[in-house]
């Protein structure tokens, strides 16, 4: 019967090494590293083949936290849904006036079209959206 292999002995996979590539990017983001330590540690995990390898070159370095949304973002989001549900309830009620009574004068329209073009400058400026990160 064999030995069992230590932990800081068993071989990591290209998964293991993505995870902890995506981590010190966040720790670059985050001002704890400059990109030529960044580099040079990225080389040490795809050089690494085993878990001791690995923890070696993230051990110093303090827990990043993943962001949360930003306020703009949630704040966007809240708008949009306000936006839509007011839109949705007047045309609703144009629907079933127009049924009941008589068709006339599209006014819902006014609640749709301007608050939704600012909405839509907005997004398209990037209010609301991700920051950070590179593009993938």
């Amino acid at each position: 019967m064999s030995e069992p292999v230590h932990p800081n002995d068993i071989r990591i996979s290209d998964a293991e090494r993505k995870k902890l590539e995506e981590t010190l990017r966040r720790a670059v983001d985050a001002g704890v590293l400059d990109l030529g330590e960044f580099d040079s540690r990225v080389q040490s995990i795809w050089q690494a083949r085993t878990r001791g390898e690995l923890a070696k070159v993230s051990a110093d370095l303090p827990e990043i936290k993943e962001p949360g949304p930003s306020g703009g973002r949630i704040a966007m989001t809240v708008l949009t849904i306000v936006w839509l549900s007011l839109s949705g309830l007047n045309l609703i009620v144009w629907l079933l006036l127009g049924v009941t009574l008589e068709w006339f004068y599209p006014w819902w329209v006014w609640v749709l079209v301007p608050p939704g073009a600012v909405l839509g400058t907005l997004w398209a400026c990037g209010i609301g959206r991700k920051s950070g990160g590179s593009p993938r």
